[in-house]
């Protein structure tokens, strides 16, 4: 395995853009071009552009592709449409996430998956090692695609420009081919900021020239370059999960609070998806005695609370931060916690999160911090 980080195709644009560079699950990207805050409230505001080159597709193809898929991940794959995206999980046998995925249907025996960065190995293996039996293909598309996104209140005005696709008629979740800047694409309404945006699955070939279109496309709108960094805090706000942090192998999607994704009636081997048995036992378990639920907390005070710091109330731990960091929305510090099910309620009075030693008072609120404007 090699210690160099991967590059994206849009590498030498970042950096002479002067980007603050960081390895980030082996590959070296943007964290920040200018001032965080500032790459957030653009997104907030008017439009940010990211590069998500890091990103893992993995094809799956085939006469029982939707039959691979609906017994590898916990969703019901049967009922996507051509040019529909959903979101799922893959899980082990225990019923432990894996990673959460985006499936993208290109086609009626073709689907694309879309991994984490640091997961995209790991979901490959496993979809490649679960296609025994199937009359289906699984493909690693990592090196066919750049990932340029565009996410912001200004972004469908801004793509407008570069594209004749019809945008408005392109759904949230949903996926269609087309041009832009005279690049071919596929076009999806996706992202991980809480606004409305696209991202656009490109050749890495040509990933320069659809970027510089589109910053030119976006200069009068105010759409700047954003990193890694703001891309955090803008998912932070909106209550989205990140694995490794509110999403891990020893968590189900009943222990995350996100068992809606779990499809135990699906059209096609319904009872027999991988952690299909843990998983209803989990989904019991959550009903009967619930573990720690996800809440978001708001900080009284100015102190930032990171991963790891404990929750505590009464003297006592009753749960521990998954995610945290300052909200420029909100102005104020913010944190992602799960904490015991009887402090969970929003406005649960006494709740307390220990940063070094000190127990700083914070309000216990339901997710997501933020939420756009429809």
């Amino acid at each position: 395995m090699s210690n160099v980080p991967r590059l994206t195709a849009l590498d030498a644009l970042h950096r002479s853009l002067g980007a603050t560079m960081t390895d980030f699950a082996g590959w070296d990207m943007p964290l920040r071009y200018g001032s965080e805050r500032d790459e957030h409230n653009a997104v907030r505001t008017r439009a940010g552009l990211f590069d998500l080159s890091h990103m893992g597709e993995i094809a799956v193809i085939g006469a029982q592709a939707v039959d691979l898929l609906n017994h590898a991940l916990v969703g019901n794959i049967g009922s996507v449409g051509v040019g529909r995206a959903r979101y799922t999980m893959i899980c082990r046998e225990d019923g432990g996430i894996l990673d959460d995925l985006i499936v993208y249907r290109l086609g009626e025996q073709e689907y694309m998956v879309v991994a984490n960065a640091g997961n995209a190995q790991v979901v490959l293996d496993a979809l490649t090692e679960r296609a025994a039996g199937f009359d289906a293909e699984v493909r690693d598309d990592r090196d066919a695609y750049a990932l340029i996104a565009v996410q912001g209140p200004e972004s469908p005005g801004i793509l407008k420009k570069v594209t004749d696709a019809d945008l408005d008629g392109l759904k949230y979740y949903a996926g269609l081919p087309g041009t832009v800047a005279g690049v071919q694409a596929l076009i999806a309404r996706t992202g991980y900021t809480g606004e409305d945006g696209f991202e656009l699955f490109v050749a890495p070939a040509d990933a320069e020239k659809l970027w510089q279109a589109l910053t030119e496309a976006g200069a009068a709108e105010g759409l700047v370059p954003c990193g890694l960094s703001c891309r955090d805090t803008l998912r932070l706000e909106a209550g989205m999960p990140l694995y490794g942090h509110e999403l891990t192998t020893a968590l189900t999607p009943f222990d995350a609070g996100l068992g809606r994704v779990v499809k135990f009636e699906k059209t096609s081997h319904g009872d027999d998806f991988v952690g299909h048995d843990a998983l209803v036992a989990a989904a019991e378990r959550a009903e009967t005695a619930p573990p720690r639920k996800l809440v978001g907390l708001i900080a009284e005070g100015r102190r930032v609370p990171r991963a790891g710091f404990q929750v505590v109330a009464d003297g006592k731990v009753i749960g521990e931060v998954t995610s945290g960091a300052p909200s420029p929305t909100l102005g104020k510090p913010i944190a992602i916690a799960y904490v015991d099910a009887e402090h969970a309620a929003p406005g649960t009075a006494g709740v307390g999160i220990d940063i070094r030693g000190t127990h700083e008072p914070y309000e216990v609120v339901a997710l997501p911090f933020y939420k756009r404007q429809k």
